[in-house]
């Protein structure tokens, strides 16, 4: 068994070349191999968001603090709020992020295939973020 305590692992400032604004990445867990799955909890401040980008093998959020937004391309934009759980499908391109005026936090879970766990993209514009009025998904969304 491997014992992580919280705070012993290094925050890392989200790369400016994946992330747009102020975002923390703290690692949770990255197994050696043979496991595939690995996780971080990632905060964004007020309009910070990730790049469009997808994971060959989906990926899961936990919103675990405020609210935030998430867009699957195509899709119109929705929020998240803390407790809420998103599936991302493998392949399928999206992003996600805080609103403009409240900061979130999720943790993200990912299976890496071949060693790979994500595929990054461009950058969400300042027009894609704030195009329309996010949906508001409900229980079965």
């Amino acid at each position: 068994m491997e014992l992580k305590r919280a705070g012993s692992q290094a925050s890392i400032k989200g790369p400016a070349e994946w992330f747009t604004g102020s975002v923390r990445i703290d690692p949770l867990n990255n197994p050696p191999a043979p496991a595939r799955v690995s996780c971080a909890s990632v905060t964004f401040e007020p309009g910070a968001r990730s790049a469009w980008h997808s994971h060959p093998l989906g990926q899961t959020l936990i919103v675990t603090a405020g609210c935030g937004w998430t867009q699957c391309e195509g899709e119109a934009i929705v929020e998240i709020r803390a407790g809420d759980v998103i599936w991302c499908p493998p392949g399928h391109r999206h992003w996600h992020g805080a609103t403009p005026t409240t900061a979130m936090t999720h943790i993200a879970v990912q299976e890496a295939l071949d060693g790979k766990n994500v595929e990054w993209m461009e950058k969400v514009t300042d027009e894609e973020y704030l195009a329309g009025a996010p949906v508001n998904m409900g229980a079965n969304g």
